[in-house]
């Protein structure tokens, strides 16, 4: 089944923690600290697979998390790395953040690989805080947290060449004479329920890739019809093939219906009415005038060609006209840069997400405006690992509280000299 979007939450993995042990063996009486490091938390990567078309496998699973680091352990052992992992997407999904909707990434064109969330790193043993006078450290430093973040994809197709134009214009049929795309065809509305790629191959090997978009209808711009779920799949391409029913055989004008496309595109992304355009002037075969009447076909070429745009007619059942037409849209493509739309990052995970890295709360206590009350879930866990009997265990748990900006928050509300600090069934007296 296609599908186009997809919304989920990506988690990096957590670092392990460094490890407290002390060499133990006999006949050495005071082994040193030997505790080892926690591994790396794997990272969340996207990669850009060829052989996928849609994103049908994200829509119903809601978290994707990469492996924990694992704590470091005695003798000065690593831990295990955490496990990456690797999240396979087609080419020419955009990589969105949730909530601001800015761009982390567009795996299109050279960019097939590239990790949206690193891993937390992994906290040292203790074998690294000995020193000559604090030679027994009972402490190590806790893993990193991993990075978690909610994020969209969205899947803009990779094609030279865009489709467009009212449901039953044709582009259907015109694609499958064309290239070799098989499209379901059939005449009533909406026919075409997803989009449709189709290699047009030219008599001297220059082929190029061709879109066909779903029946747009008066409002798409705005979400009406299934105007959302196709307009994203133009912005990509270099050149517009505006296909119109040029007999009216669905009852509209068609030189009215070629503008209100064009104001649909321009109201989506004003850059879209700036893209080379060519006017398919289809089913040129059934086209019935009565005595005196002009030529649908002259009334759109007098309307457009002398804005720039040239028209071509068409029967797409027959095959008329289509080998000009293709000649017409390579030459417009050549003459363009060859490569297609990219999106530029906008968004970097690592300077949002990280700020996030300890959550903590510090409040005054509402019955004693001398006590504050902090707590957060990295407080809670730095506490289970250090011993704060020892004199350097106290200065690290100090310098913890300096680095995280803690100590900068009790200030901000004020504390004072001799107040007093609760954490976790902890108590401290403040002495800046």
């Amino acid at each position: 089944m296609f599908s186009d979007r997809a919304r989920f939450t990506i988690i990096s993995g957590k670092g392990g923690d460094g490890h407290v042990s002390f060499r133990r063996e006999k006949f050495v009486a005071a082994g040193g600290p030997d505790g080892g490091d926690g591994g790396r938390g794997g990272d969340v990567i996207f990669e850009a697979d060829n052989a996928m078309n849609t994103l049908y496998e994200y829509r119903y699973r809601r978290k994707f998390k990469a492996g924990d680091g694992e704590e470091g352990g005695k003798k000065r052992c690593h831990g295990k790395d955490g496990e990456d992992i690797v999240l396979k997407v087609p080419e020419g999904t955009i990589i969105r953040d949730a909530a601001s909707g800015e761009i982390i990434a567009d795996m299109s064109g050279d960019n097939r690989r590239q990790v949206i969330l690193k891993g937390g790193r992994g906290g040292n043993g203790n074998m690294h805080y000995a020193t000559a006078t604090m030679q027994v450290p009972e402490y190590a430093q806790g893993g990193q947290e991993g990075m978690e973040l909610e994020i969209t994809l969205e899947l803009k197709l990779i094609a030279d060449v865009g489709l467009v134009g009212f449901p039953n214009a044709g582009k259907s049929t015109l694609l499958s004479h064309v290239t070799n795309a098989q499209p379901k065809i059939a005449g009533y509305p909406f026919t075409t329920l997803q989009p449709n790629l189709g290699v047009v191959e030219m008599d001297d090997g220059d082929g190029f890739v061709i879109a066909d978009i779903p029946g747009l209808i008066e409002g798409a711009s705005s979400g009406a019809g299934l105007g959302f779920d196709f307009l994203r799949h133009i912005e990509r391409t270099r050149v517009i093939i505006h296909m119109v029913d040029a007999a009216g055989t669905e009852g509209r004008d068609p030189v009215e219906s070629i503008y209100k496309i064009n104001r649909e595109l321009e109201k989506y992304n004003a850059d879209l009415a700036k893209r080379p355009q060519i006017i398919a002037a289809n089913k040129v075969d059934v086209i019935q005038t009565k005595e005196g009447e002009e030529n649908p076909l002259d009334r759109i070429r007098r309307e457009f060609e002398p804005k720039g745009v040239k028209v071509y007619p068409i029967s797409a059942v027959t095959g008329q006209g289509l080998k000009e037409l293709m000649n017409a849209v390579r030459a417009v493509l050549r003459s363009l840069p060859s490569e297609p739309v990219r999106y530029e990052q906008t968004y970097f995970p690592e300077e949002h997400v990280r700020q996030n890295d300890l959550p903590f709360t510090v409040t005054k206590d509402p019955k004693d405006p001398h006590v504050f009350i902090v707590e957060g879930p990295k407080i809670e866990k730095m506490l289970g690992y250090t011993n704060l009997d020892a004199e350097k265990g106290f200065r690290f748990f100090q310098n913890f509280l300096k680095d995280n900006g803690i100590l900068k928050e009790l200030e901000e509300l004020g504390i004072q000299d001799g107040d007093t600090v609760k954490m976790y069934g902890l108590q401290f007296d403040y002495y800046k």
